[in-house]
């Protein structure tokens, strides 16, 4: 039997034993697409394709339940395309040989294929390169759906016969328009207060099929006339997981945004990013991994003490667990927001291993060098050096630079926090260096 979406003239409107309100719910057309405007809309990207009547191979990326699938089908639908689907999570080479085999077959008989591979990023390198030459013949159309980035997880030979479409999770004014489709379809409100409604509107997570099912599941829990506050409704859906992934995207995204929450010294973004990523399972031990790096990579010597309490976090949770040892994470979180930042000491690290890498192995000057033997000692190791402790002020101002590479400049601390100290005295040894070199 036909689906809602079938191109075939045998559709008839009886409803498929235990369909989902999602899948009855799907539009029929682009324009009943909500929340892609910038794809759908009146100017959108597909919009446009549609209206020059030809279309090309594409990747769709974003999160589960933004309309991925269903564009796709109204695109065959609306070009007269036949439609085929695959999922990479379930399909392989002999499924992929099949589908090109019949796609060459419709063609020869004059009609295209749209074949939409979903999960796509889960083919492997080869699998997605057998993709090429039904692409370049014109065999097939190719739709593929992600939730990853395809800068990362497709072949770049695929992804430069494709063009990438970005699919963005629903705002609430757009899971709101599809909860009111839903009443008008069962032809009853759902049973939820101001407050309830609000709450389900954020349980969606951005995710479309999401708030319909937690729809279906509200309308089933509901007896007679009952209606639910917010607190009844987090008993019956015993709230959806937030999408996270700790692999892939979700989990480089959030710990981004947590970086650079800190590093911008907002402790209020900083702790919900670290929230974020604790609620989704993340294990807390990489976030105080992570901490401990912004420490020195941010804060550097601007303030000492903030690697020494990161690591006192670190160690905290390592001994109380769940879920005390949390609140030393959000601690040092907020303590490395509120600090001082300096990157001196991570850009004078990279500028210093850039140059031991151009430079080869030079031999530091022989003065600085021990001399053990009588051979290293005529050969001048240890000939002219100064014991810094007999110098006035603990200091002779040698060189310590390999004769090859002369002086260098890596660390040039910034005026804040305790660097403005470290900068007095690396100014007054500079100066020392100047008029003591000058005056052997």
């Amino acid at each position: 039997m036909a689906d809602l979406f079938s191109t075939g003239d045998d559709q008839d409107d009886r409803r498929p034993v235990g369909q989902p309100l999602a899948d009855r719910l799907r539009p029929q057309n682009l324009a009943d697409v909500v929340g892609q405007e910038h794809l759908t809309g009146e100017g959108g990207a597909l919009t446009r394709m549609l209206r020059s009547g030809t279309l090309g191979s594409m990747i769709f990326w974003g999160p589960p339940g933004t309309g991925k699938t269903t564009v796709a089908r109204l695109l065959a639908g609306e070009t007269g395309l036949a439609f085929e689907q695959i999922s990479a999570i379930f399909s392989g080479v002999a499924d992929l040989k099949k589908v090109f085999e019949t796609a060459r077959l419709r063609r020869a008989q004059g009609r295209q294929t749209l074949l939409f591979v979903d999960e796509i990023h889960r083919f492997n390198r080869a699998q997605q390169d057998s993709f090429l030459p039904v692409m370049e013949d014109g065999t097939v159309i190719l739709v593929g759906a992600t939730t990853e980035n395809p800068s990362f997880e497709l072949n770049a030979a695929l992804l430069s016969r494709a063009r990438v479409l970005t699919f963005h999770p629903l705002d609430g004014e757009s899971i709101e328009r599809l909860l009111v489709r839903a009443e008008e379809n069962e032809q009853k409100p759902l049973p939820l207060d101001e407050e309830a409604r609000a709450v389900l509107l954020r349980m969606a997570d951005g995710d479309g099929r999401a708030s319909l099912t937690l729809a279906e599941e509200i309308w089933r829990a509901a007896a007679g006339d009952e209606v639910f506050d917010a607190q009844g409704l987090q008993r019956i859906v015993q709230r959806r997981a937030p999408v996270y992934d700790k692999g892939q995207d979700g989990h480089y995204n959030l710990i981004s945004a947590l970086h650079k929450s800190v590093r911008g010294s907002d402790p209020d973004a900083a702790l919900y990013y670290l929230a974020r990523m604790l609620d989704a399972g993340e294990d807390p031990l990489y976030l105080g991994r992570r901490l401990v790096r912004m420490a020195s990579e941010d804060i550097g010597l601007a303030d000492p003490q903030a690697l020494a309490i990161t690591l006192a976090a670190k160690d905290a949770y390592d001994y109380l667990g769940s879920p005390e040892g949390e609140l030393a994470l959000a601690e040092a979180c907020v303590y490395l927001a509120t600090a001082p930042k300096s990157n001196g000491v991570y850009v004078a690290y990279k500028a210093a291993m850039r140059a031991a890498k151009e430079n080869g192995s030079l031999l530091p000057p022989k003065h600085i060098l021990n001399a053990p033997t009588k051979l290293m000692k005529s050969e001048g190791y240890g000939t002219g050096y100064f014991y810094d402790h007999d110098a006035p002020d603990a200091f002779s101002g040698q060189d310590y630079f390999p004769e090859a590479l002369g002086r260098q400049k890596f660390y040039d601390p910034p005026d804040r926090g305790f660097e403005r100290e470290i900068k007095k005295r690396l100014d007054y040894w500079q100066k020392l260096r100047v008029e003591r070199q000058s005056g052997r």
